[in-house]
């Protein structure tokens, strides 16, 4: 082949392969540049902004690739202490957790969990007066210092095996945070071991007083998905075990008629974003009230009330603390108030 036909062929070629670029668009000859992304849309539509998942490392662009917190993808942006988690009163002391006497529940964690509750009130004693090694600690209902009997006689539930199944719940569920509370009677050390033995130590959250909460799901993605207070003194050995009423505060609790109940400050200062509304009754013997539990958790009673409280205080509640769980419907009111920005928007019709 002549070297003018050869110039023909090669330059016949040239302008078909430039047409067929001229019809696929730029990237022909060079790898398109990646477009920049808007940092408050959310291109894969899986609820989450594309600058919040590029700033933890996640695709914007892929819906797989992402994470829910307490069923909702959304729910991952709000603040720790912008959401209402359902809790229990003394969560262990149960009738299924062979409980006989001071029960506040029927069903044990299994139930609660599969329930929707996601924080849970315990108390920390030892086996008895007698019985005070690191493992003699139990959850069990009462005043140590009672001269009737130790609250261990008639409410003795395995604090180590307890442990153990809440982290096995949540290792198999996604994206939720759980919340302890302890009414503790035994050191901090014998915490400490409690906690590290059971595997919950490696996932607790540390929050400094005064510094802002952060979101619910830097807090799952970090792996750091519970957070423990202790009604104890603060002890900088166990940064961990946040001091109760520094960290938070509650309203009154056990009231004996329904309207003595209020939104005012029990323990804590009432300026922490974190609060429990506490939500029972006791009885004529200082006791949980099983026959008017289901009217003070009441859908619509507990609603009203709920609403009254974050008006007043100006916060959402953090926590609604009741007894007898299963009577009324305690988690189909946090779900109703997690729909809601503010107390005063419209109600959603219920779950």
């Amino acid at each position: 082949m002549s070297g003018e036909r050869r110039f023909i062929v090669m330059r016949s070629l040239w302008m078909a392969l430039l047409l067929v670029c001229s019809l696929f668009g730029p990237g022909c000859f060079s790898p398109e540049e990646p477009r920049e992304l808007d940092p408050g849309a959310d291109d894969d539509g899986d609820g989450l902004p594309n600058g919040w998942e590029e700033e933890r490392g996640l695709d914007p662009l892929n819906g797989s690739d992402g994470v829910v917190c307490h069923g909702m993808a959304e729910y991952c942006l709000r603040s720790y202490d912008n959401f209402t988690f359902p809790e229990t009163h003394n969560s262990f002391a149960t009738i299924e957790d062979g409980v006989w006497m001071a029960m506040n529940h029927y069903t044990s964690l299994q139930a609660q969990w599969d329930g929707g509750i996601r924080a849970y009130m315990l108390d920390t004693h030892h086996l008895s007066k007698e019985d005070t090694a690191v493992e003699d600690v139990r959850f069990c209902h009462g005043d140590p210092d009672s001269t009737f009997l130790h609250p261990c006689i008639y409410s003795e539930v395995d604090a180590y095996a307890w442990m153990r199944h809440l982290g096995s719940l949540m290792n198999n569920s996604s994206g939720d945070v759980v919340s302890l509370l302890l009414e503790n009677y035994v050191p901090g050390e014998h915490l400490e071991v409690l906690f590290n033995q059971t595997g919950m130590l490696d996932r607790v959250f540390v929050h400094q007083p005064g510094q802002p909460w952060p979101s619910i799901g830097e807090m799952v993605l970090n792996g750091t998905d519970l957070v423990v207070y202790w009604d104890y003194q603060y002890d900088e050995r166990f940064p961990w075990l946040h001091h109760a009423w520094t960290h938070s505060w509650d309203t009154p609790y056990g009231e004996q008629e329904q309207d003595e109940m209020s939104c005012r400050v029990g323990r804590g200062d009432g300026i922490q974003p974190v609060w429990h509304l506490n939500n029972w009754l006791s009885s004529t013997f200082g006791l949980a009230d099983p026959v008017r539990a289901g009217q003070v958790n009441d859908y619509d009673t507990l609603l009203e009330r709920t609403l009254g409280c974050w008006e007043e205080v100006g916060d959402r509640p953090t926590f609604i603390a009741v007894d007898y769980w299963e009577d009324g419907e305690v988690t189909n009111v946090t779900i109703t108030l997690n729909m809601m920005p503010d107390w005063s928007g419209e109600v959603p019709g219920h779950p």
